[in-house]
């Protein structure tokens, strides 16, 4: 007979890593962010290169958007999707096998040139499919067919990375295809949708707590449901007409409308909780980048494409996914919601290689320099997530909390 979720959860006697999806996805994820980047900066200055069928931009731009970004979104939705369905989380092998296809295929597209085309591919496309899977069975299996929206994304997410392998297997510059654009649009609306109930519901119950008088609006909304429509829209001619004068000033309203969004939120009251303020802060770089991709369309002599696209992929979903990962580490572990100074230099140092990646595509003679300073930080934010939040994240949570 087959066994149940909450079977397997009770007789799960193997390492504490793999009793909850958040625990080996983050603390792995964060890992992998902090390797490839120093993967990535040793081949800037000519000193390794990985026998990988991708150009090494294109690798380093895979290995952020598919391989991390990948990580973390299971690790988010194995532990949220238990609270949205009421059932027990995925833990025991079933995680292990998922995180096992997940290293499988950072090792695949790393070494892909070694094996046949379509190999290394189809093992890197088999995690998020496999991860599909299990949201999809959960979902039905706890009849929650209002996070169908969710699984619809994930769907989408994955064939972003299977259109970036079209694209490398065809010889074309992946990292400025359309999967590439399409993976970007994929997890800016997941931020969209899923960040924009959790940071005005996070807000309001921190707020409520200190007798605050003025409250964000609650998530979801009819202006937030108007936003994410013309969000979609920008998003798809972006995809589409990525150079066309229109798709410029759709993103510039965009932008606009995220920001309005965003001040509906109460986040000039957050400052005192870096727990907060790092949400608020990572959503305000999807306006941001909007905005900027937008300028950069219309006058492309003012700033780059690629700078612009890294204020969303470095800044939206490094700093987003940062402030998830240690809020949720926080909380699941039994450890007080309050950032202390190691998080908030870990939040700092991100901020930092954000910026020192805009600087270098502004200042092109010092661009060299820069490229290493924003991946040293970007190191040092992700290294040090792991070294502070590995030891609650590879041990149970204590039972008497």
């Amino acid at each position: 007979m087959t066994q149940t979720t909450s079977e397997q959860a009770r007789q799960w006697t193997g390492p504490a890593v793999f009793s909850f999806g958040f625990r080996p996805f983050f603390l792995f994820g964060a890992v992998w962010a902090a390797m490839a980047m120093l993967l990535w900066i040793m081949m800037l200055s000519g000193q390794a290169m990985l026998p990988t069928r991708l150009d090494p931009v294109s690798w380093h731009a895979h290995e952020f958007l598919f391989g991390y970004l990948g990580a973390i979104i299971a690790g988010f939705l194995l532990t949220a999707v238990p609270n949205w369905t009421g059932r027990l989380p995925v833990v025991g092998w079933q995680l292990v096998w998922l995180f096992a296809l997940w290293v499988a295929g950072r090792i695949a597209v790393a070494t892909s040139v070694l094996w046949p085309i379509g190999v290394a591919e189809a093992v890197d496309l088999a995690f998020p499919l496999g991860l599909a899977l299990v949201i999809l069975r959960e979902i039905i299996a706890g009849r929650n067919w209002r996070n169908l929206v969710v699984l619809v994304l994930l769907l989408v997410f994955l064939a972003a990375n299977l259109l970036f392998h079209i694209d490398a297997i065809h010889g074309g510059f992946a990292a400025q295809g359309v999967g590439l654009r399409l993976g970007v649009s994929v997890v800016i609306m997941m931020i969209c949708v899923i960040g924009g109930r959790v940071v005005p519901s996070f807000t309001r119950n921190w707020l409520v707590q200190r007798k605050a008088t003025r409250l964000p609006v609650p998530p979801m909304q009819r202006f937030d449901k108007v936003v994410l429509v013309v969000t979609v829209v920008a998003l798809a001619s972006w995809i589409g007409v990525p150079g066309h004068a229109m798709t410029g000033g759709a993103l510039l309203i965009v932008g606009g409308l995220h920001l309005a969004r965003l001040l509906r939120w109460q986040s000039m009251q957050t400052f005192a909780e870096p727990l907060l303020w790092t949400l608020h802060l990572g959503y305000a770089f999807v306006p941001i980048g909007a905005v900027l991709t937008g300028i950069s369309i219309l006058q492309p002599e003012l700033i780059p494409v690629a700078a612009t696209q890294h204020i969303w992929m470095a800044g939206a979903f490094g700093l987003m996914t940062l402030a998830m990962m240690t809020r949720a580490t926080r909380g699941h572990t039994g450890q007080e919601l309050h950032a202390g100074p190691a998080t908030v230099l870990i939040y700092l140092a991100l901020l930092g290689a954000v910026l020192a990646r805009l600087a270098a595509a502004l200042w092109i003679g010092s661009a060299m320099p820069l490229y290493i300073l924003s991946g040293v930080l970007w190191i040092g934010a992700f290294a040090g997530f792991a070294t502070a939040y590995g030891p609650s994240l590879m041990r149970a949570r204590p039972t008497n909390k």
